[in-house]
């Protein structure tokens, strides 16, 4: 585990967590773009192995072992093409096909596999040694990065984050039924706050931010208050 030596110099080390559809991967990339941060969303990693385990026909329950190796022999890179950053596993842009919901039904279950998680926990550690990183996820703040120096908690509430999840669908020119996401999305929480590998809890020295009122840029000016102040700390 990284000590705080590691995270030296005067970029911090940032900690995102929260649920699903609190918004945390758009906030955390415009925040990493305006502080000049790299930015690395983990749940993308775990969505990669959960489309993996899909092409490979694996099943989450009888075939957890080979769910692990196969992780173990991904190599994650975040490359920005144009404006977006895509995620690349063994050089091939798995982006568009692990946003796909079937991929992301199943990733919270491969999440939980605690071989895979294992691994792919050492690999963030590693990506984030050096600092000047905004990382977001489930369990950043309290088990990968503990020793982070900004911890948030991004949240708000389930029918808002279902309505945010359509709209993020539509956009993408897929239709689904409000009530039906809004049923995943409570099934998906339970799973998250629930598994003995790493649940969804907030760190006990996390700053909570809940966004049901607030628009994105509002979101991303208060963390990034919250970092400013946080840097000055370390010069």
């Amino acid at each position: 585990m990284p000590n705080s030596e590691q995270f030296s110099g005067n970029k911090c080390t940032i900690a995102i967590d929260g649920p699903a559809g609190s918004g945390k991967s758009t906030v955390a990339r415009k925040l990493a773009d305006r502080l000049g941060y790299t930015y690395i969303d983990t749940g993308a990693m775990y969505r990669a192995v959960a489309y993996r385990a899909l092409q490979a026909g694996l099943d989450v329950e009888s075939d957890a072992t080979e769910i692990a190796a196969l992780a173990g022999c991904l190599h994650f890179e975040f490359r920005n093409v144009g404006n977006e950053q895509h995620l690349l596993t063994n050089d091939e842009d798995v982006e568009e096909a692990i946003r796909r919901p079937e991929v992301g039904n199943l990733s919270s279950a491969v999440s939980a596999i605690p071989e895979m998680r294992e691994h792919l926990v050492a690999v963030q550690r590693q990506m984030a040694a050096q600092g000047g990183v905004v990382m977001e996820g489930r369990d950043i703040g309290t088990v990968v990065l503990p020793q982070a120096e900004v911890k948030i908690f991004l949240t708000a509430s389930v029918q808002e984050r279902a309505r945010r999840r359509q709209q993020q669908l539509r956009e993408k020119g897929i239709q689904r039924d409000l009530d039906e996401i809004l049923r995943e999305q409570q099934q998906r929480d339970e799973r998250d706050r629930t598994r003995s590998v790493a649940p969804l809890r907030v760190a006990p020295d996390a700053r909570q931010v809940v966004t049901d009122n607030m628009t994105e840029d509002e979101v991303v000016d208060l963390l990034e208050r919250i970092v400013r102040q946080a840097e000055q700390y370390m010069e």
